[in-house]
């Protein structure tokens, strides 16, 4: 993303007619400005709007953005090496941040402004966390540790502040990296008493150790763990490396003036052509994050050209340096505006007009924002005479954004508390649909669980497997169990998807009461089945690996997923392979209990009964658009013997409906998984009914 005015000159498109080539602008871009890279700076901001309104892709824009930034940064910190300055480092910091937070304070106050006009209540915790992580520079890591979780990514829309994840990673390169030139400096003056070294070596080769270490850790990250890679600081460091690298190379990299003109038009174009050509943001940021660094390198390289036909022309013009110098609040506030403005109309995705009112909004906002936020605090004379001066208006910016985050909070963990107290009776939840209770009026009562707890929602699993269940295949790593009971009485082995997990929730217990012991090997969106073309490769060795697992340590039972629900028409079907692939298990002697899924949904139900109400008609689906006429596990009857099925589908929809709120609890935590809350509250059902299906006692 764009720095605001933080390292080396900036240009001001208005003292300069686009494209005009004089000895004046020669001699300021021997000073160090340059127009044209304001301009590129611009033209990535324009890209990264574009892409998000319009396209929903990854443009390439903020990895420009990020070797724009080293590239200014090493330029103002070799200069002051070379002229005999000293580096001063905590001044360096306190008036960088001074000019970065109180534009971001700004703008995450009017993104919790906006939540709370828009944003449904069970994502309000969520946002605020982030609103913490984006003010301490850290929201990189937070996205990070949440993307590889597959649970984590089950939200209904996106948060208003992902994108602070570029600014975080700036804000640690921006502490990071002056220690690098400081410690380059040390060395410098060390060598320089025995042999003739230069500063720009030193600094040359540790940053090109620093970009292939990178580049290598990026590309094998990238290859492996995609998700957490693209927010990972370490995967980036390159491209900040390759801006310095370009930055201390540039006085002797002079090209003529056709190679200018063709490498400035060349890197245009292969700049603007990233997003368009490849399937970015799933192999960004491996080597494929060098077509746009290495565009944008071409643009710096090739620079005031001396053509009337350089790309510099374009890029030096009034209107594009003007957009630059408002680049840093167009960023941040681009994203938060497209988000809210879906969020309230319920539109999927802009149109063009929608889009361009939108993007109007956005440059109006990051115009205001920069005229009376960002330069007034640049050239208040007060914080400049004194270190701690500074400290204190990042301080109170810090704090002017604190304040109403920790008060919020306090008052979500308050509802949410309050709502937990009480009385179960006045909170059912499927016991309401006992046929004991059938025509019984539900009392009234916050609805539960409140919504800051619905992140919590997802059933309890004790730990690890430890000891002999320990699998040996790595695919199974991820495998739990509850805590074994001293006199094991059953073991029983849970397969499948989050779909297994959410019934853990009264499978769980019960198997404590009974002195079962219950193994978990669940995969996100893979359900168990015999080898299918249906399935991923990925899928399909779990599942090889899952039943292995379960015809090596000989379980009592297996417990399965028997069908497979989906949001549009046919609403249910058999799982794919499902009989072949639990046929080995009951040949050898296993009972295989399979359960019939729960419906799913085109809309987050906890968020649509926040939004319109418990009683809406959006937030209670047809039964005949939510499961099958038939249920899909009449198929398996009689084909298999040692299979017990399962149908709590009554104790889900009643009434020819599917309602999100059942006896005042939340029956699902998104649009297709159930609460932990309501599936507990299923437990005296559920039990009863395992029980029959199987025999046990």
């Amino acid at each position: 993303m764009p720095v605001a005015r933080t390292m080396g000159p900036r240009g001001n498109g208005s003292r300069h007619h686009a494209g005009e080539v004089t000895r004046s602008a020669q001699v300021k871009a021997k000073q160090g400005y340059r127009p044209e890279v304001q301009g590129l700076r611009a033209l990535a901001v324009l890209m990264v709007v574009t892409y998000h309104v319009w396209l929903g892709r990854v443009s390439g824009g903020v990895d420009i953005f990020l070797l724009i930034s080293a590239f200014l940064l090493t330029l103002s910190f070799v200069r002051k090496v070379e002229n005999g300055r000293p580096l001063r480092l905590v001044s360096h910091w306190l008036h960088l941040f001074k000019r970065l937070i109180p534009a971001a304070v700004v703008i995450i106050l009017g993104v919790l402004a906006g939540t709370w006009l828009v944003i449904p209540q069970s994502r309000w915790p969520d946002v605020l966390n982030e609103a913490w992580a984006s003010l301490l520079y850290r929201q990189n890591w937070l996205l990070a540790d949440t993307a590889v979780d597959y649970y984590a990514q089950d939200h209904a829309g996106a948060s208003p502040l992902q994108h602070f994840w570029s600014l975080s990673i700036q804000g640690q390169v921006f502490i990071l990296w002056p220690l690098i030139f400081a410690a380059a400096a040390l060395v410098w003056r060390l060598l320089r008493r025995r042999r003739d070294v230069s500063y720009r070596l030193v600094l040359l080769v540790a940053f090109t150790g620093l970009f292939i270490a990178s580049l290598v850790f990026s590309i094998e990250q990238t290859a492996t763990n995609q998700a957490y890679a693209y927010f990972d600081t370490r995967t980036r460091l390159w491209e900040f490396a390759l801006g310095s690298l370009l930055a201390l190379s540039l006085p002797y990299l002079k090209p003529g003036k056709t190679v200018r003109v063709i490498l400035g038009w060349a890197g245009l174009a292969a700049m603007i052509s990233c997003g368009l050509v490849l399937t970015v943001d799933r192999s960004f940021p491996g080597f494929i994050a060098l077509w746009p660094t290495l565009a944008a390198a071409a643009i710096i390289i090739a620079g005031q050209s001396g053509s009337r036909f350089g790309v510099d022309r374009v890029l030096s013009s009034r209107p594009l340096v003007a957009l630059g110098d408002n680049s840093y609040a167009l960023y941040l506030w681009h994203w938060p505006i497209l988000v809210l403005a879906l969020a309230g109309t319920g539109i999927e995705k802009p149109n063009l007009v929608q889009g361009l009112a939108i993007v109007a909004a956005s440059v109006v906002l990051a115009v205001l924002t920069t005229r009376f936020v960002e330069k007034p605090l640049r050239e208040w004379h007060w914080p400049q005479l004194r270190a701690w001066r500074t400290a204190v208006v990042i301080v109170a910016c810090g704090a002017l954004l604190a304040g109403p985050v920790a008060v919020w909070q306090t008052r979500l963990t308050a509802d949410e508390a309050a709502a937990a107290a009480q009385p179960r009776e006045l909170t059912p939840g499927a016991a309401a649909l006992a046929p004991e209770n059938a025509g019984k009026p539900t009392p009234e009562a916050t609805v539960i669980p409140a919504p800051a707890a619905m992140k919590n929602e997802w059933a309890d699993i004790d730990g690890l497997c430890t000891d002999g269940n320990v699998p040996t295949d790595p695919l199974l790593s991820g495998c739990l169990q509850n805590s074994r009971p001293e006199h094991v009485k059953k073991r029983i082995v849970v397969l499948g998807d989050s779909h297994a997990q959410q019934y853990m929730a009264a499978l769980g217990p019960i198997a404590r009461d009974h002195g079962w012991e219950v193994v978990t090997l669940l995969k996100g969106n893979c359900r168990f089945g015999a080898e299918s073309p249906e399935r991923d490769a990925e899928c399909n060795a779990f599942n090889r690996a899952s039943a292995a697992y379960v015809m090596e340590h000989r379980p009592d039972a297996v417990f399965t997923v028997a069908s497979l629900t989906h949001k549009e028409a046919p609403f249910e079907t058999e799982v794919p392979g499902y009989v072949d692939g639990i046929k080995p298990f009951t040949d050898a002697g296993m009972d295989v209990v399979g359960i019939r899924d729960n419906p799913r949904f085109a809309v987050n139900m906890p968020e649509c009964v926040q939004k319109f109400g418990a009683e809406a008609p959006e937030c209670n689906a047809p039964l005949a658009e939510s499961l099958a006429a038939s249920s899909p596990l009449d198929a398996y009857r009689g084909k298999v013997d040692g299979l017990h099925l399962m149908d709590m589908s009554d104790f889900i929809c009643a009434g020819g409906t599917c309602p999100a709120v059942v006896g005042n609890v939340y029956v699902y935590k998104d649009d297709n998984h159930l609460t932990k809350t309501y599936v507990q509250s299923m437990i005296p059902m559920f039990e009863k009914r395992l029980l029959a299906a199987t025999g046990w006692k």
